[in-house]
């Protein structure tokens, strides 16, 4: 997408459409569609029924008293034909009595208990609500869309950013930028939660302050054009660009590019740090993704990668790395690979290669259970969950009717929110609620303890 077409979209804002604002699906009326009751015709006997409804109310009718000898006959001959039935419609059939194959006194369970099967999850598929993006901008390469730590999800829609709090559902927009410099390219929390950095298509990144809607300082000089991904480490502001560059932003002080990495070719549309920070992965347009150590760093010469990985054989912007095992990061490809790819970064060896079917947008690890969450473009559109590492898909939640481009996952790990070429933003339940955690014992402190000892 050139320039040009670019701006073209901040003069695209439809009149009739609010961001933001939730999809309201008109409901049937409950009393519709009631289903009727039906007996259970192959349990009934219509023998039995038509004597019943004759012959037998006439027999009741004219029975007089006879000795006892005659009515246990009659009850016996009754049983014995099964005439003892009050009911002639079936609505069930009772279930067989369970049979015992074993005495109860040799039962194993009491000598070996079983566990207690893990009751299985739930998984909804359809989003919890929907809420209209009008002009979000369709563009494989771009990362638009991010839920911080404070439960607020930031968007980009056109050259505006909104924020929509996750705890009220309420919307306001931060900035719109003027025409020559957007539209926005990129947005990314800060790990307080508060301080969001906004990327733009001028290749300047401006700083906000989102709790006082104020800028606090423009970034520039980093990149020669367009910046469309953007990851934080601590203080550190790491942007990539459609130059091929990436750099370490220090926004604590004024001269605030501290290191540069040189690797891609073509635009850097994928960064991800590491849990620990210690590295930081990269993809691009160019096919490749690289692992750079920070401790390889150096701000006299560009530095060198640790891994470049060229298994794949699309543009890669979906990375992950995974919560619960520090070196295992998730890579996908776009519409020419379709794979989801799994590396070692300290040795740089791919562990696994699924065909996922078609193009992978991105890509979330569950915080809670070892399953990844995908999203992807044609021919379905869809989010697909599967479950690490046998890669079984769990589900396939299907409603964007474009590709879904953006993930952003909700603080607490359980949502998950997508954004699609389609203009909506959805929401899902899809990774569940987590354990609650154990109680830690109480320790018994010793008084006085927050105070400083007298030595």
């Amino acid at each position: 997408m050139d320039a040009g077409s670019l701006k073209s979209f901040s003069n695209l804002k439809g009149q009739s459409r609010c961001p933001l604002q939730e999809q309201l699906l008109s409901r049937k009326n409950s009393k519709e569609n009631m289903d009727r009751f039906i007996p259970n015709r192959s349990a009934m006997d219509f023998d039995y029924a038509h004597y019943m409804l004759t012959d037998g109310r006439k027999i009741k009718e004219n029975q007089t008293v006879c000795s006892p000898a005659r009515e246990a006959y009659r009850k016996q001959l009754a049983e014995t034909l099964n005439m003892n039935r009050t009911r002639i419609l079936a609505f069930k059939n009772k279930p067989p009595a369970p049979v015992e194959l074993f005495p109860s006194e040799h039962s194993t369970t009491s000598v070996h208990p079983t566990k207690s099967a893990k009751p299985r999850r739930h998984i909804p598929q359809s989003s919890e609500r929907t809420l209209d993006a009008p002009d979000l901008v369709d563009d494989f390469y771009l990362n638009l869309l991010d839920w911080g730590s404070s439960n607020v999800l930031a968007i980009a829609l056109g050259n505006t950013v909104y924020l929509w709090d996750a705890s009220d559902s309420s919307t306001s927009e931060l900035v719109t930028v003027d025409d020559e410099n957007g539209p926005v390219t990129s947005v990314s929390w800060a790990p307080d939660g508060r301080h969001i950095a906004i990327g733009l298509n001028n290749s300047e990144v401006q700083l906000w302050d989102s709790a006082s809607n104020r800028q606090l300082r423009t970034l520039r000089g980093c990149h020669r054009s367009r910046v469309g991904s953007m990851a934080w480490n601590n203080h550190i502001l790491t942007t990539g660009g459609m130059d091929g560059q990436i750099v370490n932003n220090d926004v604590r002080i004024r001269s605030h590019i501290v290191e540069t990495y040189r690797g891609h070719q073509q635009e850097v549309c994928g960064l991800k740090w590491s849990a620990s920070g210690q590295q930081l992965a990269s993809g691009g347009n160019d096919n490749v993704v690289h692992i750079w150590d920070r401790s390889m760093a150096s701000s006299n010469s560009p530095t060198q990668w640790l891994h470049r990985l060229e298994e794949h054989t699309s543009a890669v912007k979906a990375l992950a790395w995974c919560p619960f095992q520090s070196n295992l990061l998730a890579t996908g490809g776009g519409g020419g690979d379709r794979t989801t790819k799994f590396w070692n970064t300290n040795t740089g060896a791919c562990l696994n290669s699924v065909d996922t079917g078609s193009q992978v947008c991105s890509l979330l690890w569950s915080k809670n259970e070892r399953e990844l969450l995908s999203s992807h473009g044609f021919t379905q559109n869809q989010l697909t969950l599967w479950k690490y590492p046998s890669m079984v898909k769990m589900a396939e939640l299907t409603g964007h009717t474009s590709r879904v481009l953006y993930m952003a996952q909700s603080p607490d790990g359980c949502t998950v929110a997508s954004a699609a070429g389609d203009e909506t933003l959805r929401f899902w339940n899809v990774f569940g609620v987590p354990e609650v955690a154990k109680t830690a014992p109480k320790v018994n402190r010793e008084p006085f303890s927050h105070l400083n000892r007298i030595r």
